[in-house]
């Protein structure tokens, strides 16, 4: 089995840190796409444009053709949404990782590097709506090296981070769509404690869901 090290960011890191994150993100456009076509407006959109179509046409073809322009669009605009998520993260924090993560006070960024390449990452910071808190951010790993325990570790790396530096717990956010880090974060041991919809337009028009986890870590005892 590969060994696995857990390291703080360098410099050298950060074009792996950008391309992993963003190939992450990436991989959740087709379930937000079906997340999207599961929403009662975007359902009624479609049937009432093919039955006004077949009832003033009198033919099957335009409806359909109608549909399916429809729905290439609704695809363009998931992708679009995520575009921007990413673009916005890239500017805000994941170009200039050491100046955000590295110089300030209780913040870090890890890498998580096998056989020498960097293949997953993580940070933290402290959580602007719960000063006791630290927030977990940036979790992401590469494709190829899912299922070797990788997440778990900077998962722990970060709880382990946070205790020693006397904070309660650990606050962490994610998707409807990611459905793979909810089971991860609960087999971790948090516990969600609220869901709300991200307030900007396109995020509710898709009833895009975030759901909030918190690690209390004087409950819990298997962190580090």
């Amino acid at each position: 089995m590969a060994s696995i090290q857990i390291r703080k960011f360098c410099d050298d890191d950060a074009e792996a840190v950008r391309e992993i994150f963003t190939l992450g993100m990436s991989e959740h456009v087709p379930s937000s796409f079906m997340h999207l076509l599961k929403q009662p407006l975007c359902q009624m959109v479609l049937m009432c444009t093919f039955c006004a179509l077949i009832t003033s046409s009198k033919s099957f073809l335009l409806p359909i053709l109608a549909v399916t322009l429809l729905l290439a669009g609704a695809r363009q605009f998931v992708v679009y949404m995520f575009n921007k998520y990413i673009d916005t993260s890239l500017k805000k924090d994941l170009n200039n990782i050491s100046e955000v993560y590295l110089n300030q006070k209780d913040t870090c960024f890890w890498v998580a590097e096998v056989d020498g390449r960097v293949v997953g990452s993580v940070a933290c910071l402290p959580n602007e709506n719960a000063p006791g808190c630290l927030e977990l951010k940036r979790l992401s790993v590469r494709r190829s090296h899912r299922g070797m325990g990788i997440a778990k570790a900077l998962c722990r790396t970060v709880a382990g981070y946070t205790r020693d530096r006397g904070y309660a717990a650990v606050i962490l956010y994610t998707s409807v769509v990611q459905t793979d880090a909810q089971k991860l974060y609960e087999h971790m041991g948090y516990e969600k404690i609220r869901e709300f919809v991200v307030p900007e337009l396109p995020a509710k028009i898709m009833n895009f869901t975030l759901f909030e986890y918190r690690l209390d870590l004087q409950k819990d005892g298997k962190s580090d």
